[in-house]
């Protein structure tokens, strides 16, 4: 074999381990593009909870071990729910828009109550802040919700916003937040 030939084979050789190192960069770079670009997107609709009744099927925040809030704003031990998910409105237990244990910046000490009292009619203007905000910066969780009690679901649990270097509360107490801000940091550092 002659010196040429080996040449162009390992001239050509190492072309095509280029074209397919070029093919693979650019079929992947437009794989993650178009990944990035999927964000799930969900029309936000504004219910009139005033007007559910306990007579249909109710979504309600399940996982409680003591309390459940429906989506109608009622909170309630788990023996005063009803077959359908509502809380009963008669209940012994049973209180709307329950604020007793949250405080003036919006965090409050009970996850179901958090999200009770961030369901009151009176809340819709800070819900709809919260909406704008979240559509002003990439947010999955934000786009991802469709009426205001997936909103408040998802604003009272507990975020960045309320925990101090990742691992420890900046409130023990009242950590579940529905406002703007996260709680406020209390006792000693």
């Amino acid at each position: 074999m002659s010196v040429v030939f080996v040449r162009r084979w390992l001239v050509a050789f190492f072309i095509a381990i280029g074209i397919i190192c070029i093919v693979f960069i650019s079929l992947r770079k437009s794989y993650q593009e178009s990944y990035i670009l999927e964000v799930p997107t969900t029309e936000f609709q504004w219910i009139n909870i005033e007007n559910l009744t306990e007579f249909r099927d109710c979504r309600n925040s399940i996982q409680g071990a003591l309390l459940i809030v429906d989506e109608r704003g009622f909170v309630c031990n788990r023996k005063d729910l009803s077959a359908s998910g509502c809380c009963h409105s008669g209940g012994e237990s049973t209180k709307r828009y329950e604020c007793r244990y949250c405080q003036n910046n919006n965090c409050c000490s009970i996850y179901e109550h958090c999200v009770s009292c961030c369901l009151n009619p009176d809340n819709r203007r800070l819900l709809e802040q919260i909406l704008i905000l979240g559509s002003s910066v990439p947010n999955v969780i934000s786009k991802s919700v469709g009426d205001q009690f997936e909103l408040c679901l998802v604003k009272c649990r507990t975020s960045s916003k309320s925990v101090w270097h990742e691992n420890s509360y900046k409130d023990k107490t009242f950590k579940h937040c529905f406002g703007l801000t996260g709680p406020e940091f209390a006792g000693a550092l």
